[in-house]
């Protein structure tokens, strides 16, 4: 992915909105932007962070509009939606995760997707997932986290893929004000604008009415893979 700073037509294009839009975002400081020489110029890894940070904050209805963005803006057909299910190889599911604690949690999701064999370098993500929660546990209140590290790291990657972990119970896991987290995602891309296509589509999924209780409800892998296959279904695109 190419490493300039959008200016403002090239972000508003991105974004699918006018330049005037994104004037007026940038001078209101919520967009990530500052002007050089007169100009405004916005780093692209701060504008995929501020997309993320939106998507983690997004109900259905803004979700799917993220992904028809996302979809336009790395040029994909809008009916290409990441599927989630598709995304986690065979063996990509431990249900149950053997894992009691914040640390051993980390371990044993990428253990699990190393044994996929599409995770190369099984150190260098567990530091950079650690590193990710040390600055910003990712930790959701449904119960929920979606692993991964600060910046993709597609040289440790053959593809883009995931990996589910449901453990037995519920435990702390980052700043959840008390709330135990029990299903894990661990997401594994190669470009920032795959990572945010797939934390969209895997945002809907989860909050998804019945999603949940569902997938914890499953006994194995192969219910929890029905399950992710069936809700995806009545997500839709």
């Amino acid at each position: 992915m190419a490493t300039a700073d959008f200016d403002l037509d090239s972000l508003a294009r991105y974004l699918h909105v006018t330049p005037a839009q994104v004037q007026k975002m940038a001078e209101r400081q919520t967009l990530p932007g500052r002007k050089v020489g007169g100009a405004w110029k916005f780093p692209q890894a701060e504008i995929h962070h501020w997309l993320e940070e939106r998507i983690g904050a997004a109900d259905d209805a803004d979700l799917a509009q993220v992904e028809k963005v996302l979809s336009h803006a790395g040029q994909h057909e809008a009916s290409d939606i990441v599927s989630i299910a598709a995304l986690i190889p065979h063996g990509g599911i431990a249900a149950p995760l053997a894992a009691k604690t914040k640390s051993s949690v980390i371990t044993a999701m990428v253990e699990l997707a190393a044994e996929t064999g599409l995770l190369w370098d099984a150190e260098k993500m567990t530091a950079a997932v650690r590193e990710r929660e040390n600055l910003h546990p990712t930790a959701l209140e449904n119960g929920v986290a979606l692993l991964h590290p600060r910046r993709p790291l597609p040289q440790t990657l053959a593809e883009p893929f995931l990996v589910l972990g449901i453990t037995h119970q519920g435990l702390p896991f980052g700043e959840s004000h008390g709330i135990l987290t029990d299903v894990f995602f661990l997401i594994c891309s190669t470009d920032d604008a795959s990572h945010l296509r797939i934390l969209a589509r895997l945002s809907r999924l989860i909050t998804a009415e019945g999603f949940l209780p569902a997938l914890r409800a499953a006994t194995d892998a192969g219910a929890a893979r029905d399950c992710l296959e069936r809700f995806e279904k009545e997500v839709g695109g």
